[in-house]
């Protein structure tokens, strides 16, 4: 950060206030906007002040208007060392042979006298800037700001004819005596400034490095005002190769590439980072990504995927009425079935290898990964009725799971804690019906019951003991609502068999003493308040 002293007379003497300018690596002045003028001057109000050493590596004295004459004693002083190093790093060799100096060498900055009352309405609003060696400009740009803010370019007709067609234009409709262009309602008086600067450099490209995205996205929208073509081609390659940090700079990268698009610029690499041209149905990468998952078998990695996979289909399901790239909801409940269809297949061949009198003799070597693999395979379907459920689109895994009744006669032949992995799915899917997140027919909600219900309660006991993710409240409401979904007579026959279970074994049984409750009323309570309702007027 370079320091340019400001003058200004007040009946009879000079304040001067240090205002700092960034010194970019392209070797020219970035010009503040006005408020951060305001803010420099009132934080710098009581600073010491620096006169410039005269020597070819500092900058020189700043130019002032003919009415500041006066210097105060104070420029006597010394600069600063971090000023004149600063001063030195502005020299690059692209600008030396085109034959200009660095404009830091030649800037200068006039503060206007607006008034004799010290407070921020007497600030300077205008700025001149030298680009070139001191005294070669030919040609004025006058940049209109916001608030009354004025930024004076010295510049080179050559240099702005050769990079930017909109000078170009305006310098040929022109008398050729012309000397001055005015630009009215410049909203980025600093990026234009900036912009202007890159063209007295060769290597664009090496001096857009370690700039940020959200200052190449400002630069590319002057060059493009300005018609500055191979500025507008080394921003973009910056914004190839450069990562993009969140979606909202990736919106904003985007959005600006994609204006350019019709105008012929090299933009479909970009655009690769964020549309692929292959031609893959979604189906099949989805249907890839899944089979991954479901068949991993490192616990970590699986567990975090899976939670990622299903939040990433959440947002899918949120952008499908406005997203015609997305995955549509049958396409993908299609994809998922078949995973299902598989792991349910898996599940009971396995099921079948365990509930053999043999498999009990079998060495623990061998035994394991037999045990394990049924395991991940009821996880496996766990997860996938998640997501179906969170589609709403889990029906038809109901109508699938009610009709496993091979799978269900052999859950008693099979150890406890091998099988009750699957009853986590039975209650999944009570769960499921209870809050109404499927809707299935009322011989499916039946059939499951009546093939379910029985071995869940076998389990209940392993269930509430071995599984930390088993919420009891939670499964005892959702099986006693999916029961009190059936006709009063097939309510009976469930919650009778139901209570003769509770009363041998107590907590180690589901608590459905709510839905019993309720079918009691319905079957003894109501009926006599009908028929009273009904006597009522003929005894009157």
């Amino acid at each position: 950060m370079a320091e340019i002293r400001l003058t200004k007379v007040e009946q009879g003497h000079t304040k001067i206030r240090n205002v700092p300018i960034a010194v970019t690596p392209e070797g020219f002045w970035c010009c503040p906007s006005p408020v951060m003028f305001q803010k420099t001057l009132k934080t710098q109000h009581h600073h010491p002040l620096n006169k410039p050493k005269s020597s070819s590596s500092s900058s020189p004295p700043i130019k002032t208007s003919s009415d500041h004459k006066k210097h105060s004693p104070e420029l006597d002083k010394k600069p600063s060392s971090r000023a004149s190093s600063k001063s030195e790093t502005v020299l690059p060799d692209d600008q030396k042979k085109n034959g200009f100096e660095p404009p830091a060498l030649g800037a200068s900055l006039v503060a206007e006298r607006t008034g004799s009352r010290p407070n921020q309405e007497n600030l300077p609003r205008k700025v001149s800037i030298e680009f070139g060696e001191s005294g070669t400009g030919d040609l004025k740009v006058v940049l209109m700001g916001r608030q009354g803010f004025i930024v004076k370019l010295s510049v080179h007709k050559s240099v702005l004819e050769e990079n930017s067609t909109f000078f170009a234009e305006k310098l040929v409709a022109k008398n050729p005596s012309f000397h001055c262009i005015e630009v009215d309602d410049c909203e980025d008086v600093e990026t234009y400034v900036e912009t202007v600067g890159l063209m007295y450099c060769k290597e664009l490209k090496q001096r857009l490095i370690k700039q940020s995205v959200s200052r190449v996205l400002r630069i590319l929208k002057v060059a493009e005002q300005l018609g500055f073509k191979s500025c507008m081609e080394s921003c973009l390659d910056f914004l190839e190769a450069v990562p993009w940090v969140g979606e909202e700079e990736e919106e904003r990268v985007v959005s600006s590439v994609l204006r350019l698009q019709t105008e012929g610029f090299g933009v479909s690499p970009i655009l690769k980072r964020v549309a692929s041209d292959v031609s893959k149905p979604p189906k099949d990468t989805l249907s890839h990504v899944l089979q991954l998952v479901l068949k991993s078998n490192e616990e970590k990695g699986r567990r975090e995927m899976k939670s990622i996979v299903l939040k990433l289909l959440r947002e899918n399901n949120k952008s499908l009425p406005n997203c015609s790239s997305s995955i549509s909801g049958d396409l993908c409940n299609t994809t998922i079935y078949a995973s299902c269809r598989t792991c349910l297949g898996s599940l009971l061949f396995l099921f079948r290898q365990v509930a053999q009198s043999e498999f009990a003799e079998q060495p623990i070597e061998v035994k394991n990964p037999v045990v394990k693999q049924m395991a991940l395979e009821a996880d496996n379907l766990s997860w996938l009725l998640d997501i179906l459920a969170d589609r709403h689109g889990a029906d038809e895994f109901a109508v699938m799971w009610a009709s496993q009744q091979e799978l269900a006669a052999l859950h008693p032949r099979v150890p406890i804690m091998n099988r009750h992995h699957i009853s986590c799915i039975t209650a999944r899917l009570f769960v499921g019906i209870g809050r109404g997140e499927l809707l299935p027919c009322k011989d499916t909600r039946h059939l499951l019951l009546k093939t379910w219900l029985q071995p869940l309660i076998d389990d209940y006991s392993w269930l509430q003991h071995g599984c930390k993710s088993f919420d009891r409240k939670v499964v005892e409401e959702g099986i006693g609502r999916t029961i009190l979904t059936l006709p009063l007579e097939d309510q009976q026959i469930i919650l009778l068999g139901w209570l003769s279970s509770f009363l041998k074994a107590g907590d180690n049984c589901p608590n459905l003493q709510k839905a019993f409750e309720v079918w009691w009323r319905r079957t003894f309570v109501r009926p006599y308040t009908e028929q009273g309702n009904t006597t009522q007027p003929s005894s009157d």
